[in-house]
């Protein structure tokens, strides 16, 4: 799918405004990438990981910083529980595996997914929401 220059504007501004909710190694790598306008090739130099790794990476930290799914959690936080946003960010923004927050939390994976299968029940509900009312 094509872009205009106007969209592609939008969405760098838009991963600019949500680069400070990164932490670590992909905030970093995120700088590289838009401020510095590293290549894969400079980081995969600079980080000693294979270049293929750095574009996955970076791909999917892109997506889900376009994505939004934690944005929508932090508009509406009043609806969460403070355990509920913790796995939110850490799924949603950080891509944390299941497994990974299960062991993190000393959760089974089924209560880590019954809890993010909660959240994206009222993030479809928030948008639901949203969307009427902009009708």
């Amino acid at each position: 799918m094509l872009r205009t220059n106007a969209e592609c504007r939008d969405r760098i501004e838009l991963l600019h405004s949500r680069i400070n909710l990164l932490k670590g190694k992909d905030k970093l790598l995120m700088t590289m990438y838009l401020d510095n306008s590293n290549s894969f090739r400079q980081m995969s130099r600079l980080s000693g990981l294979d270049e293929t790794i750095i574009s996955r990476r970076i791909s999917k930290i892109i997506e889900r910083l376009i994505e939004g799914k934690y944005i929508i959690c932090l508009r509406n936080r009043d609806r969460f529980t403070a355990a509920e946003m913790a796995i939110a960010k850490e799924y949603f923004l950080l891509g944390f595996s299941m497994r990974k927050i299960a062991a993190k939390r000393r959760w089974t994976r089924y209560q880590v997914n019954k809890t993010i299968k909660k959240i994206q029940q009222r993030i479809l509900a928030t948008k639901t929401q949203s969307h009427k009312g902009n009708m």
